[in-house]
């Protein structure tokens, strides 16, 4: 199929682009027609539309469907172009007014689906759209203005959540850079008092969940913002400068004298579809705000924090993004030829917009590895410029350090190291040599630590230490060697040591689980009171014998140690059978690997698998003494999450059989109900149903077990913060120090995280979690941390 544009056909006739009749031909190209207009072109926009605009005229009569389905469509999804589409659609409805109202009608009932189904940043993107049509002409003013006040009215409803009164918020805010001064022209007095109400509403809205969502806890240099406040200073800027904003491409303008002749269609009422049980809403954010015009003196101005430019500049950036974020090379070509980026820092802004949705609570919009990924295209196509302002922005990201949320540093160092081992590992360390002079669980040589940790695993050790300075040593991550305390002579003296000898012989010798069994019986039990007749409860020094010497002979690789589990399961099992011999397990691994981070993390994550531990050992081992040393390590927090996901994939697997089975029966009494000659009598119906009705009560046994393991493993999570953060609490207070530490930040944080990473699970157990740990009587300070994550939905 031919893909140039119909305005680059040789002799301009419309006509000509078919040479053949297949309606599903003329489909795709009526499609690639609409979706490339405003894309780069010989011909000028306003050409390309004009031309559009009678290509599709002459096809309603047979593809109307087709045509109102693709242009609902992306309206929806390319909202980065949407005055373009507006333009369109208000030249077509000038020629043919009918189709402008079956339009307004298709796009109105699509947004009310998209509210139904909780689609509700697509549903924004559908109001502003509405509302850009009133410039083009299709949509009469008053009716807008009847629909937003619709919308403002919502914060008047009693029993709903803030988040629903903030997103109808939002959606009439957001619309008015492109409609507000259409509407303040046709009809200010009933503008003023919407945006009175609006006022009222953002005055008495409770903002307690913000300093769980903010980026730095410090508001220099740039204040962080919650985003309905900055929305709302940027409005009443736009408002005082007469609504006259300088960003927004309207191409409509340049068809004035066509569009205001057409015929304007009234908005069908529209009432907001009431709260429901199944409403979810989207959460409040924070601005995310890193550069501003004294970052870049040379170039074009960058629009103020508090300009509507700034959020017009911002929005069609995050939706480019979100528009071809699968494929980095037409995004980062897309970003870089964003319209008319002459006139503004567009490097700054899209290294801005990036990091934005990067450090974006209570998570990045798109996986991680994407923003690293499309970093990088961009700096392949601006190898001139964009590495600069990306050097800069990580030089400003590493000063503010101090203030940054854990979560955010995390990010940083995943990003950052990821991005080094794409340039050679090159930086210049000696630039931040700061760090060696300070505590190192200060967050800056905590940061140059587990960055170079991070950078070892995408490379090896030696590259590592050659890359950094001999000054920066002391931060360099240790060589990953196995530790194993049976392998030096000195050691003879260590009980257990000859039955380490007999078990390296065996297991060389490829012995059997029964043999291993065996040269075990031997090890004396320090509890020798447990012990039964069998001799395999319980045994801290039979484990540590077992489990140092297998890790030891499979220390070549991970493959090597993921055989050896596999092949020594039975074993596993039988001496990590009680909840201290699983906890016993972890502890020998974290011994023989503490220099190896990631082989800790993966040998747990195969343990867990494997179901040699459980989700609640991990989560007391990494609340134990013995790890107290490393608790404030990126690596030790990754298990942990990783711990919490497993379980709720878990719990949502079997949920999900459960359904199906559900699904299943309901299947079979339907089909047997609709067979009007089926005579079968009840011991026959008994007979089909039985086997299901029996796997259903089983799963159901399944999913209350696994659902009663999940509220465990939260409450033991929980139960440990507020153990070990009330201690250094009590601790502070008794001694006169103070509680702000960086291991208190870093603990009072991860709480935070573990919030904020798995709120949709935690929301089910919110009842229990006030009843039993979060209490009136506990400390302000962990409580307060609770009652922001509440606040997130209320």
């Amino acid at each position: 199929m031919s893909r140039r544009r119909h305005s680059d056909d040789s002799d301009g006739q419309p006509h000509k682009r078919r040479r053949t009749s297949e309606p599903s031909e003329i489909e795709e190209r009526l499609e690639s027609l609409i979706c490339r207009v405003g894309e780069k072109s010989n011909s000028s926009l306003e050409s390309n539309l004009e031309g559009l605009a009678g290509v599709l005229e002459a096809d309603l009569p047979n593809y109307k469907s087709k045509i109102l389905r693709i242009l609902c469509t992306v309206a929806r999804l390319l909202p980065e172009k949407l005055t373009v589409y507006t333009t369109l659609v208000g030249l077509l409805n000038a020629r043919n007014y009918n189709f402008g109202g079956e339009f307004v009608e298709a796009m109105i009932r699509q947004l009310k689906e998209c509210l139904k189904v909780n689609m509700y940043n697509e549903a924004v993107h559908l109001v502003r759209f509405l509302s850009d049509l009133v410039n083009c002409h299709v949509i009469a003013a008053p009716s807008m203005v009847a629909m937003f006040e619709n919308f403002v009215s919502v914060t008047q409803e009693e029993d709903v959540p803030q988040v629903r009164c903030d997103w109808y918020m939002f959606a009439f805010l957001s619309s008015l850079p492109w409609v507000g001064k259409e509407l303040y022209e046709k009809k200010d007095a009933e503008m003023d008092r919407l945006l009175s109400q609006t006022e009222s509403y953002l005055k008495r809205r409770q903002k307690i969940h913000v300093p769980m969502l903010q980026v730095w806890t410090a508001d220099k240099p740039h204040p962080q913002e919650e985003y309905l406040d900055c929305l709302w200073s940027q409005i009443q800027k736009l408002k005082k400068d007469r609504w006259q904003e300088r960003h927004i491409l309207r191409p409509y303008l340049a068809f004035d004298s066509v569009l205001c002749e057409a015929l304007q269609h009234n908005l069908p009422p529209f009432t907001p579809p009431p709260h429901t049980e199944d409403s979810v809403y989207p959460m409040p954010r924070v601005i995310f705000r890193m550069f501003d015009y004294t970052d870049d003196p040379e170039g074009p101005v960058m629009p103020g924090s508090h300009s509507v430019e700034r959020f017009v500049i911002e929005e069609n950036l995050h939706c480019i993004i979100k528009s071809h974020w699968k494929e980095r090379k037409t995004c980062a070509a897309q970003l870089l030829s964003y319209p008319g980026n002459n006139k503004i820092p567009l490097n700054y802004h899209i290294v801005e917009v990036i990091f934005a949705e990067l450090f974006q609570l209570p998570s990045p919009p798109h996986i991680e590895v994407m923003y690293t990924t499309l970093l990088i295209e961009l700096c392949k196509l601006q190898p001139g410029s964009l590495p600069q302002v990306l050097a800069q922005a990580t030089e400003m990201l590493y000063m503010r350090l101090d203030t940054m949320n854990t979560t955010c540093v995390d990010r940083f160092i995943n990003w950052f190291s990821h991005h080094l081992s794409n340039f050679q590992f090159r930086w210049s360390w000696e630039d931040w040599s700061d760090c060696l002079t300070q505590d190192l669980e200060k967050p800056k040589p905590k940061f140059v630590r587990e960055v170079l940790e991070k950078c070892m695993r995408l490379s090896y050790h030696q590259r590592i230490i050659d890359i950094v300075p001999a000054s920066f040593s002391v931060l360099s991550p240790a060589n990953p060697v196995c530790i194993y305390k049976y392998g030096d002579e000195s050691n003879r003296s260590l009980p257990g040591y000859t039955v380490a000898l007999c078990l390296t012989i065996a297991i060389k010798n490829k012995a059997s689980n029964d043999e291993i069994f065996s040269i075990l019986k031997d090890v004396p039990n320090p509890n020798q009171d447990d012990d039964d007749g069998e001799g395999f409860t319980f045994n801290p020094l039979k484990i540590e014998v077992f489990v140092q010497t297998l890790l030891h002979l499979a220390a070549k690789s991970f493959s090597h140690s993921f055989s050896a589990l596999a092949k020594f399961h039975e074993v596993f099992k039988t001496l990590a059978e009680s909840d201290e011999g699983k906890l016993h397990v972890l502890r020998v691994v974290y011994e023989v690997w503490k220099n190896h981070p990631q082989m800790i993390a993966v040998l747990v994550d195969k343990m867990i698998r494997t179901q040699i531990v459980d989700c609640a050992a991990v989560a007391n081992w990494i609340f134990s003494s013995e790890l107290a040393h490393d608790f404030t390590r990126f690596y030790i927090w990754e298990i942990l999450h990783s711990t919490i996901r497993k379980m709720n994939k878990h719990v949502l697997k079997i949920h999900k059989e459960l359904e199906e089975t559900k699904a299943r029966l309901a299947r079979q009494h339907k089909r047997r109900d609709s067979d009007d000659d089926d005579d079968d009598d009840d011991r026959s119906t008994d007979r089909e149903d039985g086997p299901l009705e029996e796997q259903i009560e089983r799963l159901q046994e399944k999913v209350e077990s696994a659902q009663s393991e999940q509220k465990n493993l939260f409450l033991v999570i929980f139960q440990r913060f507020i153990m070990l953060l009330t201690e250094h609490l009590v601790r502070c207070e008794t001694g006169g120090i103070d509680v702000f530490t960086p291991w208190y930040k870093s603990c009072i944080e991860r709480l935070q995280q573990i919030f904020l990473q798995h709120h949709q699970i935690i929301q089910q157990y919110m009842v229990t979690l006030e009843n039993l740990l979060f209490t009136a009587e506990l400390d302000h300070h962990i409580l307060a941390v609770f009652q922001q994550f509440c606040a997130l939905q209320a």
